[in-house]
């Protein structure tokens, strides 16, 4: 497995990461014993960028993550968020980015993890309420102190992106990016660009759907949030179907996956961008490993583009009420 660099503070991860979020919520069931097995095996590929969040089942995730590296944390590259505040009944309760917010939030992170210091530590969401500078000021005590390595932040917008840097160096914007989302192209990574900050791609394979394996959501568990997403509803889920399938045609051609394939076209978007699927299971880790030695040609490159333009997915990323949470 490749490295890149994130930002220009000397942060260098695997070029595809991995996302341990459903491991604990969101996409159905876990299993913890084989969730581990699964982080085990992405270090042993190479996949040592590992992503979590103290909101992921309310903690449960980072005690899940922290379990798996305490062994070998020499050997990965730990990425944690705070900012969206839930509480222990799993109820949301808004942003926070308050500066006595962010201490304790990564004080409790820490311990959950069971270690001395966060990689990369990002801002969830940013708190409408708390001025960016505010927020990144306290963050920045925390690199001081030897608790945070790097600093990143999540579904920021361009104008928030650059008030953070200037405050402290920012390595790494964690933002959703994929063949059904690219409404970063406009003028969120040109900004990261400008800034020399580094681009973490979450849902690259827009939740699973562009894996071709969830035409019909009524087929995952219930509790399962993705069945109430709205791009898998009605009109939408047809009209996405439809641009699903000429992605499928030319993976099919190429003799790849669609989830490969989709990985394939943002590792080639830019040298700045790490893609960070998700999964339970050892065998779609290794698949999603094998997209970072696909190398697309330009012809390959363009039927991407005409198949999957800016703008062709149908529906919201999130509900309406989650869309209010971001920045931009």
């Amino acid at each position: 497995m490749r490295t890149r660099k994130l930002g220009t503070g000397g942060l260098e991860v695997s070029a595809l990461g991995l996302g341990c979020m459903g491991m604990s919520e969101f996409y159905g069931s876990g299993d913890d014993d084989e969730s581990i097995k699964v982080i085990h095996r992405a270090i042993d590929i190479g996949v040592t960028f590992l992503d979590t969040a103290d909101m992921y089942g309310v903690g449960r995730n980072e005690e899940l993550v922290g379990r798996a590296v305490r062994d070998r944390r020499d050997k990965v590259v730990l990425a944690t968020k705070f900012g969206n505040v839930r509480g222990g009944d799993g109820s949301f309760l808004g942003v926070n980015g308050k500066p006595e917010y962010v201490r304790s939030a990564c004080e409790a992170s820490l311990k959950r993890l069971g270690l001395d210091t966060i990689d990369l530590y990002y801002q969830h969401r940013v708190d409408p309420n708390t001025p960016i500078e505010d927020t990144v000021g306290e963050m920045a005590k925390l690199v001081e102190e030897g608790k945070v390595r790097h600093l990143g932040l999540s579904e920021a917008s361009a104008k928030t992106i650059r008030r953070a840097a200037a405050v402290h160096p920012i390595a790494a914007l964690q933002t959703e990016y994929s063949l059904w989302t690219r409404h970063v192209e406009a003028e969120i990574l040109p900004a990261c660009r400008e800034l020399g900050i580094g681009f973490v791609a979450y849902s690259p394979i827009g939740r699973g759907f562009l894996s071709g394996t969830i035409k019909d959501p009524s087929t995952l568990e219930q509790g399962d949030y993705r069945r109430n997403a709205p791009r898998l509803k009605g009109e939408n889920l047809d009209k996405n179907v439809a641009f699903l399938e000429r992605v499928e045609t030319i993976a099919r051609s190429r003799g790849v996956t669609p989830a490969q394939l989709s990985l394939a076209w943002l590792l080639a978007r830019g040298e700045d961008i790490v893609p960070i699927p998700g999964t339970k299971r050892i065998k779609y880790l290794e698949e999603n490993a094998a997209a970072a030695d696909i190398v697309l040609t330009a012809g390959e490159l363009a039927a991407i583009d005409e198949a999957a333009p800016v703008g062709v997915a149908a529906g919201l990323r999130y509900p309406e009420q989650a869309m209010r949470a971001i920045d931009e």
